[in-house]
């Protein structure tokens, strides 16, 4: 999967992770998607080196074909897990486009400083001298370039547009005019735009299903469905030396000893008196799917015998610590029915989050990865932290439904049917007014945002 030409001192996660990772799905990209990422590579080399030719069509405001470079710009927006998701949606849409991705570093310039480049010979950085930066913090639904604004005032006679530009505004708050995005025969109004510039909060990867255009190179490039982010998350986010270093030293001196680890994300949107219920829930899922060994009320004497060594690490990864405290107290008062011993960690706690932050972003970034390297994972609902961290570790979470009505769910969670993350704001129809998840197998609602998305793979469930 990973292209050969790199400089091993460069990004040394790439070449040392594999063996942190227990998950085989890495193993399973078809011929199909290696060879298109190899082709792919060599069109972003050769438009980048061309890229001073064709954003004269820019700086001259014209529409003129310089050469036949297209290229799509992602705009940083949202925390980092939207930016990753959105990311790899916005590379797939590339990949079937034949564009090239262009990646907005942020007005803090985080970016670099979290994600080796992911493509030999040339960079995934948008130059810092692009001529609609200074647009970047204006476009809105609303923007006069934006697909859904060019449709509702072009008449069929001006399609396709003959535009240098046109703006693609899918983040959830985008309207039904937007969301003709998704529909085949709007797609034709693009073919001759160079640039495309996009905002996205969204991993809106399944509703490039609907276009049939796609479908054919989508089945080809993804036989397995529920891989799709797991496989181009692996090709394409790889920790920069900096972040490696954070996430080896930690995982060598908590997680690689034990018999079993366990990762537990928690998102908690409403956090005020809410410690108690996600405690309990955290609890009653873990013991009751047996990810964690269940606690023996009656101190017994021989209930712990030296001879048993079993370890169960445990890694809590919260904006609070007071998740921490409580579970690690729980192991500590009362010993396990069945022997083994149960350490609880904890990386970090932030207490909040701080957009724009590159120290807690690099936090993040570090405890995603190392959520993605334990044996068991439970996650919360609509968090998309929690998405990349189960993409990325080619297992199928425990996800924890939201509290409701200030009681613990029942159940308090769901072994996921699909690693694939959520598309939280997709359109509930195709562009045959069909039902969304009429149109294919492998679509369902998901299991934590019951109008959104997800792919999954039929045959496996």
């Amino acid at each position: 999967l990973y292209p050969s030409g790199f400089d091993e001192e460069s990004c040394i996660s790439r070449y040392e992770s594999l063996s942190y990772h227990h998950s085989s799905k890495l193993n399973q990209a078809s011929p199909y998607l290696v060879s298109k990422l190899r082709s792919y590579e060599t069109r972003h080399k050769r438009c980048m080196e061309l890229y001073n030719t064709t954003v004269l069509s820019l700086k001259h405001n014209t529409s003129e074909l310089f050469n036949d470079c297209k290229y799509i710009v992602w705009i940083s927006s949202s925390g980092l897990g939207n930016r990753i998701i959105t990311v790899i949606s916005t590379f797939l849409y590339a990949l079937l486009t034949d564009r090239v991705l262009l990646i907005d570093r942020g007005s803090a310039d985080i970016m670099p400083k979290l994600f080796c480049e992911p493509f030999p010979g040339s960079s995934w950085f948008l130059p810092l001298d692009f001529p609609l930066i200074p647009k970047f913090s204006d476009f809105n639904g609303d923007s006069p370039d934006s697909f859904g604004s060019l449709l509702n005032h072009h008449s069929h006679s001006d399609l396709p547009f003959q535009r240098n530009y046109v703006y693609l505004h899918l983040d959830h708050d985008y309207n039904d005019r937007d969301k003709l995005f998704f529909c085949n025969q709007h797609q034709k109004y693009l073919q001759n735009t160079l640039w495309l510039v996009i905002t996205s909060n969204n991993y809106f990867i399944p509703s490039l299903f609907f276009i049939s255009g796609f479908q054919s190179e989508l089945n080809e490039l993804f036989p397995d469905k529920e891989t799709v982010f797991h496989l181009l998350g692996r090709y394409m986010f790889h920790p920069t030396n900096e972040a490696w270093a954070l996430v080896s030293r930690y995982y060598n001196a908590y997680l690689s000893k034990a018999d079993v680890t366990v990762g537990i994300q928690i998102r908690v949107h409403w956090r005020s008196g809410m410690l108690d219920y996600v405690l309990s829930q955290i609890l009653s899922c873990s013991m009751d799917e047996g990810i964690l060994p269940q606690i023996d009320k009656i101190e017994r004497l021989n209930n712990t015998t030296r001879n048993k060594t079993s370890l169960v690490d445990v890694m809590i990864v919260s904006l609070d610590k007071g998740y921490l405290e409580h579970i690690r107290d729980v192991y500590w008062e009362n010993p396990t029915t069945t022997g083994e011993f149960v350490s609880v960690h904890q990386p970090s706690s932030e207490e909040y989050q701080q957009f724009g932050n590159s120290k807690h972003d690099m936090k993040a970034w570090v405890e995603m990865y190392l959520l993605s390297l334990t044996d068991k994972l439970i996650t919360s609902a609509y968090s998309t932290f929690g998405y990349v961290a189960q993409g990325l570790s080619g297992r199928r979470s425990w996800v924890l439904y939201n509290p409701e009505n200030g009681e613990v769910p029942n159940p308090p969670c769901q072994r996921v049917i699909s690693m694939e993350p959520c598309f939280h704001a997709a359109p509930s129809h195709d562009c045959n007014e069909r039902d969304a998840i009429s149109v294919a197998p492998y679509l369902m609602h998901c299991e934590d945002v019951k109008f959104g998305l997800k792919l999954v793979e039929p045959d496996k469930n």
